[in-house]
């Protein structure tokens, strides 16, 4: 029987974690696979106005002060610079690989953007600080440690999102922090035009979500992925999240005749390959509808899994209603 990692190993995965090593199969919860997400409300395509500001309590409650404009900005996860690239504005580093995507910058242009040593675990400190950040922005459950070595030096920002409303209070924040207002209304509008015009026309498709390097894959969900908390709205999908110790088994996946499979692959150390490759060894995999369908779709884990901004998620929209049709 295969199973899925527990959902800290999620928001390890897809904060851009590479280079280390899946940890651990959580065991099913109490909790009965066949519950679905609870259906969300209609997406309002009307966009409040942002305004500028250089203090504010961000879209999680956190309290943001600055004495100016920021202009010198290091990004520690994705969706940071998936918010900047929205407002028009080049991190001036970062430890994240979205940017050399083509929807970014693209690879000619992301070398031009200093890269922070050490990692996504342990950005190096003073590799940060000789950039002479005015803001600094990370992951608040991952570079929230970082805080007080940065403190009197620069200001510090941690974000934790979850959901696609997470990330677009998020790009508000930082238009209005660093005056791009007009930007950020713009990337807002054109964000819930096109997650509005495909909640419109949903697919009675039953989709799912899954990452991994190998066999010990898991199920991304709307309460703890980003892009997964689009999916109650496009198509039926079916998932739950089990808490930090909960899975899905292969076996369940099956029982749900799965009609649209997205696979996000991670790399991690010498591990290569195709996750759908490698879980085409379990026989199991070919009896899902999806598999024996070929409606399985490797897609970019840099967009769908780490990027979590509105560029990001409308890219994961436009391939995921193509693929719904």
């Amino acid at each position: 029987m295969l199973r899925s990692p527990s959902r800290n190993v999620r928001t390890w995965i897809t904060a851009l974690v590479v280079g280390s090593v899946l940890v651990g199969c959580g065991s099913s919860s109490e909790e009965p696979a066949s519950d679905k997400a609870r259906p969300a409300p209609k997406t309002q395509v009307t966009v409040e106005p942002i305004k500028a500001a250089t203090e504010l309590t961000d879209t999680n409650g956190a309290k943001i002060a600055l004495k100016k404009k920021p202009e010198r900005i290091v990004c520690l996860f994705a969706l940071c610079d998936d918010i900047l690239t929205e407002l028009g504005i080049v991190p001036t580093a970062t430890n994240s690989a979205l940017l050399a995507h083509p929807g970014f910058l693209g690879e000619t242009k992301a070398k031009e953007v200093d890269v922070i040593p050490g990692g996504f675990i342990a950005p190096e400190v003073e590799a940060i600080l000789s950039h002479k950040p005015d803001l600094v922005i990370g992951l608040g459950d991952t570079h929230g440690k970082l805080a007080p070595a940065l403190k009197g030096a620069t200001t510090f920002w941690a974000m934790q999102p979850e959901t696609w409303e997470d990330s677009v209070g998020y790009l508000r924040d930082v238009a209005a922090l660093t005056g791009r207002t007009a930007e950020g209304e713009k990337a807002e509008k054109t964000f819930r035009t096109k997650l509005a015009a495909a909640e419109g026309a949903p697919s009675d498709k039953t989709a799912l979500i899954i990452y991994g390097s190998d066999e010990n894959f898991g199920v991304a969900t709307p309460e703890s992925d980003v892009a997964a908390s689009l999916f109650p709205k496009v198509a039926d999908y079916p998932w739950k999240s089990r808490g930090v110790e909960g899975s899905y088994s292969l076996e369940e996946i099956l029982a749900k005749d799965v009609d649209v499979l997205f696979v996000e692959t991670l790399s991690f150390g010498d591990a290569d390959g195709k996750l759908s490759e490698k879980l085409a060894e379990n026989p199991l995999w070919g009896k899902i509808p999806a598999v024996k369908n070929g409606d399985v779709h490797e897609v970019n884990s840099e967009v769908w899994a780490k990027g979590r901004g509105t560029r990001s998620l409308g890219m994961v929209l436009d391939e995921a209603t193509a693929a719904l049709r």
